[in-house]
């Protein structure tokens, strides 16, 4: 079941396991960035996870995931609760701030893998908790 397949997505996120997230993921994964850009291929998010990494220190809890009658889509909501380690180009300076963030993400399972995903949190609300005034 695609339910269980998501759950084992974000444990693997949860326990920094990044090779188990890229595994649950087809080779031509779209990969929607909240309020950003649309990246394709497994290559493009093992960067994207990378760069994440080095960024941030993150933990979702309070995960929920729902799918639809074809087992093709699914939805996940869930609170992120994160520090922000290292300055992202473009956002504030970095220095450990704490923040805690509701967020979504959208799913497509195709041949028993992660074929897209598509992730939302208020930006306006992540800069208000690390010192940028919204």
């Amino acid at each position: 079941m695609s339910v269980e397949l998501l759950k084992q997505y974000y444990r693997a996120f949860n326990d920094g396991d990044s090779a188990g997230m890229l595994a649950l993921l087809s080779e031509t994964v779209v990969h929607d960035v909240n309020q950003g850009g649309r990246e394709i291929g497994r290559v493009q998010f093992a960067k994207f996870l990378k760069h994440m990494e080095e960024s941030y220190s993150e933990q979702l809890v309070d995960l929920v995931v729902m799918g639809d009658a074809t087992g093709t889509r699914f939805a996940a909501e869930f609170t992120v609760v994160g520090r922000y380690l290292k300055a992202d180009p473009g956002f504030p300076a970095a220095h450990g701030q704490s923040y805690r963030l509701p967020a979504g993400a959208f799913f497509e399972v195709q041949d028993g893998l992660i074929a897209r995903v598509t992730t939302y949190y208020n930006l306006k609300d992540w800069l208000k908790q690390v010192g940028e005034v919204a």
